[in-house]
């Protein structure tokens, strides 16, 4: 059945609502940053908001029926990027199809579904070692092909995504735990090689946004500057912020001391202009969206909705953790957008999606047990 029958009573309004209002408030944060693009946002949201509600009525199963399909247009647009992607700022990022899309950004979503599938059809020898090889070996394909776009801001957020499939499939604690116990003696030694001068591994703008993290003085004026700047803005917003587009010359935003503020940086338009209030609120709606994709995983009516909405939750919360540490300089600077309020149509559509798959989930949740007492 292609699309799922339900009682009104059992769709997620809630979830909604907290993604509308999130998506509201990307609107007029972005035609604060930049006024030319808040039509395009606000039509971006229109078309999201319709598709994220007719995928909530598709059954999630029926889609995962294509995963190889899914699977295998991941990687076609990820190599289209490397040979004929277009490059802005050093990176080469985005396809030209009459529109500009960001294939890394649909990678989250598309990985997603297909792992879910893949995962449900081995689920009695998960943990074997043929199984977990495979699933190894299907993610470093399309991470290695965002990796040397090169960007790994959302390599970081892939493998973090990653994890959680494999947590929500059911991974053994064991292995978990072996995981963990190579992991990180392996990260030390690549992250010590990788930031010697002659290692190819990062690019020098990638090694000077680490130092400039570590030692923000000496790079105040170049790849701190940024960081710095936002920081100043959220601060100057104080508890009630300057007001929505002010015109105070003391403002940062204005001043034009944030590049990017529309995108990697709208955090510090929040803060700037809503200040602590407003910024609190964003961040609330932010973490009870990524908690109420975690309740439905609870409630999945099997392993694939329980990784979709697991996965799609610890995205929302990571990415938005993220984003929000550069911002105010708790982490190094990496282009990653805040989920629902930050530009970037692809990124967008890829959360609506997301949003409209889960909603289909918790319309086929499993009905709480009823306890009987004597």
């Amino acid at each position: 059945m292609i699309f799922t029958r339900f009682r009104l009573r059992e769709y997620d309004f809630k979830l909604v609502i907290m993604v509308t209002i999130l998506s509201i408030i990307g609107v007029f944060t972005i035609g604060s940053a930049e006024s030319l693009l808040q039509t395009k946002q606000l039509m971006g949201v229109i078309a999201g908001l319709i598709i994220m509600i007719v995928l909530s009525f598709i059954n999630y199963s029926f889609i995962l029926k294509f995963y190889w399909l899914i699977y295998f247009v991941n990687i076609v647009l990820l190599t289209l990027v490397v040979f004929f992607g277009e490059e802005h700022g050093g990176a080469q990022r985005w396809l030209d199809i009459g529109i500009q899309v960001q294939p890394s950004e649909t990678a989250k979503i598309m990985l997603i579904l297909f792992f879910a599938q893949f995962i449900m059809k081995h689920a009695e020898n998960f943990n074997s070692f043929k199984v977990i090889a495979l699933c190894v070996l299907f993610f470093i394909i399309p991470w290695g092909l965002v990796f040397v776009q090169p960007d790994l801001s959302t390599s970081i957020v892939l493998a973090v995504i990653f994890c959680f499939i494999m947590y929500a499939g059911g991974i053994s604690w064991k292995l978990i735990g072996a995981a963990f116990a190579l992991a990180v003696p392996v990260l030390a030694i690549l992250i010590a090689i990788a930031m010697n001068s002659d290692s190819k591994i990062l690019e020098d703008y990638q090694k000077n946004r680490i130092l400039s993290f570590i030692n923000p003085t000496e790079f105040a004026t170049t790849e701190a500057y940024q960081q710095l700047n936002s920081v100043t803005a959220i601060a100057s917003g104080q508890l009630d912020g300057k007001g929505y587009k002010n015109n105070e010359i003391s403002s940062v935003k204005n001043g034009n001391f944030i590049s990017e503020a529309e995108t990697d940086f709208i955090f510090a338009v929040v803060g700037e202009e809503y200040g602590f209030k407003g910024a609190l609120v964003v961040i609330v709606l932010l973490m009870a969206v990524a908690i109420e994709c975690i309740f439905i995983a609870l409630r999945a009516k099997d392993v694939a909705g329980t990784i979709i909405a697991t996965a799609v939750g610890g995205q929302m919360g990571f990415q938005s953790f993220f984003n929000i540490g550069v911002a105010t300089f708790i982490l190094p600077n990496t282009g990653l957008p805040l989920p629902f309020i930050s530009y970037g149509l692809t990124s967008l559509f890829s959360l609506y999606i997301s949003m409209g798959i889960v909603l289909n989930i918790r319309l086929q949740a499993k009905k709480p047990e009823m306890k009987i007492y004597n």
